[in-house]
């Protein structure tokens, strides 16, 4: 977490969270989502509008990538200084990217380990990491089947509908009581 975002928390510890203005898709893009995109539809809906405007401030992106994290009931949000915006996923809460050497990089540009490969009904491939569970971004899906041939990853079959339960992300945050 960046330094003026702990400063922030300490200096306004008691500012509201927010929920539903912020969502990532499944090729690890953030969207803004206003007032008449969350009256659209739910992020994940695929209606049209629901998901938003495309953030394109690569600096804007990176601070998020930087003060992104689960609170204890796997619910993701981006800390902005004292508030927490609780993201929309898609997908997961993280999207993989994989390189010629089979090494991974998160959407936000972190490093990870993989620990475990997973395939569910669809075909769509997921990597359990050090870092958390996320989806193979479906531009590398090459490079996923190629581990796999290699027998560098031996996936494992889960129903997708399983998959945020097992590994403790809640794709749709809501609002807890006070």
């Amino acid at each position: 977490m960046d330094e003026i975002v702990k400063a922030a928390l300490a200096k306004w510890p008691n500012v509201p969270d927010c929920y539903g203005w912020l969502g990532l898709d499944a090729r690890g893009n953030w969207y803004m989502r206003d007032d008449g995109a969350q009256a659209a539809g739910a992020f994940a809906s695929g209606l049209p509008g629901a998901k938003g405007s495309l953030l394109q401030h690569d600096k804007l992106i990176a601070f998020i990538g930087r003060n992104y994290a689960p609170d204890a009931l796997g619910q993701w949000f981006f800390q902005n200084g004292p508030q927490r915006v609780y993201v929309e996923l898609q997908a997961t809460p993280f999207i993989w990217r994989i390189h010629p050497d089979y090494s991974v990089t998160a959407h936000s540009g972190a490093t990870a380990r993989i620990q475990r490969c997973v395939l569910d009904e669809l075909g769509r491939v997921y990597l359990e990491t050090d870092l958390g569970f996320g989806l193979v971004h479906t531009q590398d899906v090459v490079l996923a089947a190629q581990a796999v041939e290699e027998g560098l990853w031996v996936p494992q079959e889960m129903s997708s509908a399983a998959l945020p339960q097992r590994f403790g992300y809640v794709r749709s945050p809501t609002k807890r009581p006070a």
